[in-house]
């Protein structure tokens, strides 16, 4: 008789259990808000006018160079606009090309100070920046094929969209002489 009674208590301490642990249908209202917050990201397009403002430097001066010379160089990027910048133009893409990805890069002016058509170097910014913040960062440039006095200009691009300095930043420019 004992053994029945501790069983059938057992039963009943079982059966509250499940009862009290069983989940209950709530009544939610058809338009009420969803639990869980639409995340959107920005997605790639071209910065506005006031996000096309940088600091641009060399960390140590410029290597002599010869006609044709790679080197990798070393430079400071600072975004001083007050728009955040990601390397690929926005948090996501869809463009199938380097289209609005924000990098650092060359030209090479002749002694005049005219655009050659010599090769650039282009190199994305490694992560966003926020306004204000600022990079550590490579880029590979060769040097003009003919031998001579040129300027190094040194700017950032928005890839498919402009050079910062077109939209008013001002480039680090440095006078070169290009050696045999």
């Amino acid at each position: 008789m004992k053994c029945r009674f501790i069983l059938l208590l057992s039963a009943l301490v079982l059966l509250n259990l499940v009862i009290a642990c069983k989940p209950r249908e709530v009544a939610v209202p058809v338009n009420a808000p969803s639990p869980s917050p639409t995340i959107s990201f920005q997605k790639a397009r071209a910065l506005p006018d006031n996000g096309f403002r940088a600091e641009v430097t060399l960390v140590e001066p410029l290597p002599k160079l010869r006609t044709g010379q790679k080197e990798t160089i070393s430079i400071k990027v600072k975004n001083a606009s007050d728009v955040m910048w990601f390397p690929i133009g926005g948090e996501t893409t869809d463009q199938k090309d380097n289209k609005y990805y924000i990098a650092a890069g060359n030209r090479w002016l002749d002694k005049d100070g005219k655009l050659t058509t010599e090769m650039e170097g282009h190199n994305a910014i490694p992560k966003p920046l926020k306004p204000g913040e600022e990079t550590d960062m490579t880029l590979l440039i060769t040097a003009p094929k003919t031998a001579g006095e040129y300027f190094f200009s040194l700017d950032m691009v928005q890839e498919g969209v402009a050079w910062f300095e077109e939209k008013g930043s001002a480039p680090t420019k440095v006078k070169v002489v290009i050696g045999k």
